[in-house]
C-alpha cells in the first residue's frame, strides 16, 4: 500500500485515478481548498491553501493534476488563468512538500501532448527536440519548468503528456458524439487532422505505472499507439453508435463559436507513445473501436 497525494483529485482524472488507486489498496490523500468529508474508503481530503500545514501522513507519491479547465473561450483573462492556475497549485504544492521531513519518492505532473505544437507530417515522441509556440504549448512548458523543481528536492519526476482522453462522464467525447446521436455527424474541418487519444483507464493506469516503476522519468506520451485522423475518428463514432457519417462541420463553424480554443479540435499532432511502450506497458484500449465500444455503447 501506499499513501498517494493528489491535487485536481475531484476533477474528470482525478476521479477516475482515485478509483483506481484505492482499487490496489493505496491509500488517497486529495488536497482541496475546502472542508470536505470522503463517503469513499481509502480516500480522504485535506484542506490547504487555507491553514498553514495540513495534516498529512508520510506520503509516498505526489500527483499533480490541478488547473483551471481550458475548455471555453480564450479571452486574454481566461488565457491568464489557465497558466496562473497551474503554477500556483504547482508553487504551493512544492513548498508543502519541501516542508515534509520524508520526501515522496515519485512526483507524477500532469502535462499535454500540446508541448509539441500541431502538425500534419510529423510524428513526436518523448524524444522529439521540437516544441510548439502557441498558447497551450507555452502553458505547458511553463508548467513542466515549474513541475522540474521537485527533482533539486531528491523526487523522481514524472510528466505525463496527455492526448485527447476519452471517458464516459466528461470529457471532449461527449461533445463529438452529440451530432452521431441526431444523426447529424460528419467529418469535423479537414478531417486531415491527427487526433491522438487515450482511453481514461490508460490514464489511470500508466500514472499507476509511472508511480511504481523507477524507470519513468521526464516526459511520457500518455496516448494510443495508434492515432488516428479526425475523419477516421467520426467514422469510426458513427459505426459504434450505429448511425451516419455524412454531415461535414466546417472549420469557420468551430472558429467562430470557440475563436483561438477551436485548435483542440481542428488542429493536432501524431503522438506516440515510445516511452511507455519501450518500457513494456500493454494497454487496454490501443485501438479506437475497442475504446468507443467500450465507452459508447
Amino acid at each position: 500500500m501506499k499513501r498517494i497525494l493528489i491535487t485536481g483529485g475531484t476533477g474528470f482524472v482525478g476521479s477516475f485515478l482515485t478509483d483506481h488507486l484505492t482499487s490496489l489498496g493505496n491509500e488517497v490523500y486529495i488536497l482541496t481548498r475546502k472542508d470536505k468529508q470522503s463517503q469513499k474508503k481509502n480516500v480522504n481530503f485535506v484542506q490547504w491553501m487555507s491553514i498553514n500545514e495540513p495534516d498529512l501522513p508520510p506520503i509516498d507519491a505526489v500527483v499533480n493534476l490541478a488547473g483551471e479547465s481550458i475548455n471555453g473561450r480564450w479571452t486574454d483573462d481566461k488565457k491568464q488563468s489557465i497558466l496562473n492556475s497551474r503554477l500556483k497549485v504547482t508553487e504551493e504544492l512544492l513548498k508543502l512538500v519541501e516542508k515534509m521531513p520524508q520526501k515522496p519518492s515519485v512526483w507524477v505532473n500532469a502535462s499535454a501532448i500540446g508541448y509539441y505544437g500541431t502538425s500534419e507530417t510529423e510524428v513526436f515522441t518523448e524524444r522529439s527536440s521540437r516544441h510548439g509556440t502557441d498558447f497551450l504549448a507555452e502553458v505547458v512548458r511553463a508548467w513542466e519548468t515549474k513541475a522540474s523543481e521537485a527533482e533539486s528536492l531528491g523526487i523522481r519526476t514524472v510528466f505525463t503528456r496527455f492526448g485527447l482522453v476519452l471517458g464516459k462522464d466528461g470529457g471532449v467525447l461527449s461533445q463529438l458524439s452529440l451530432p452521431y446521436r441526431f444523426f447529424i455527424g460528419g467529418t469535423v474541418g479537414s478531417g486531415d487532422q491527427w487526433v491522438s487519444w487515450v482511453h481514461l483507464k490508460d490514464v489511470a493506469e500508466l500514472i499507476t505505472e509511472a508511480i511504481e516503476n523507477e524507470q519513468y522519468s521526464g516526459p511520457v506520451n500518455v496516448t494510443s499507439p495508434h492515432p488516428v485522423t479526425m475523419k477516421e475518428f467520426g467514422q469510426v463514432i458513427g459505426d459504434v453508435m450505429h448511425r451516419p457519417h455524412w454531415l461535414p462541420a466546417p472549420s469557420i463553424a468551430f472558429k467562430i463559436m470557440f475563436g483561438e480554443m477551436s485548435m483542440l479540435i481542428l488542429k493536432g499532432q501524431q503522438v506516440l507513445p515510445e516511452k511507455a511502450q519501450n518500457l513494456g506497458y500493454n494497454f487496454s484500449y490501443p485501438h479506437l473501436k475497442g475504446a468507443l465500444h467500450d465507452l459508447l455503447q
